[in-house]
């Protein structure tokens, strides 16, 4: 028998939004905006996605993988509790992530939000234990960048 490994892993992610800090916070914390560049999307189809924003809160997400990918049908979903809000200034996330029923990492997550010359540059610090299985680090960052561009569009389209 093997023995279990887990990869420690912090990345940050700074993005600048043309939007005042305020708008970007208000994508964090309305459920309908966040769900649209946070739930929805082209790979899978959401079973679910509650979000009670207020410390203590919970936010949760399932879905299966669609058939374009290489894990059609299978069950992704986070668990996560909102463990500090300062409005328009910073969210702080604890998440677990689970595939097929398997947790595959546990994750504190801090979004701040800094007002700027044009508008709001968003830095995303994500601290994960990633444990067998996981989608690893790199994947890891590469969803959150993508995500990240997501909003964007959200921020401009709205």
């Amino acid at each position: 028998m093997s023995d279990p490994t887990t990869i420690h892993n912090t990345f940050v992610i700074e993005r600048g939004y043309a939007k005042a800090p305020a708008r970007v916070f208000a994508a964090f914390a309305d459920p309908a905006q966040k769900r649209r560049w946070y739930a929805d999307g082209k790979t899978h189809h959401i079973d679910s996605y509650e979000l009670d924003f207020q410390v203590g809160g919970a936010e949760t997400s399932s879905y299966r993988m669609s058939e374009t990918t290489p894990f059609p049908g299978v069950v992704m979903a986070t668990a996560g509790v909102i463990e500090d809000i300062v409005p328009d200034q910073r969210i702080v996330i604890s998440q677990t992530m689970s595939i097929g029923g398997r947790r595959i990492s546990s994750a504190l997550i801090t979004f701040e939000f800094v007002a700027s010359e044009a508008g709001c540059d968003l830095v995303c610090t994500h601290q994960a234990a990633f444990y067998e299985g996981a989608d690893g680090p790199q994947m890891r960052e590469h969803g959150w960048r993508a995500l990240l561009a997501k909003l964007d569009d959200v921020l401009t389209s709205a």
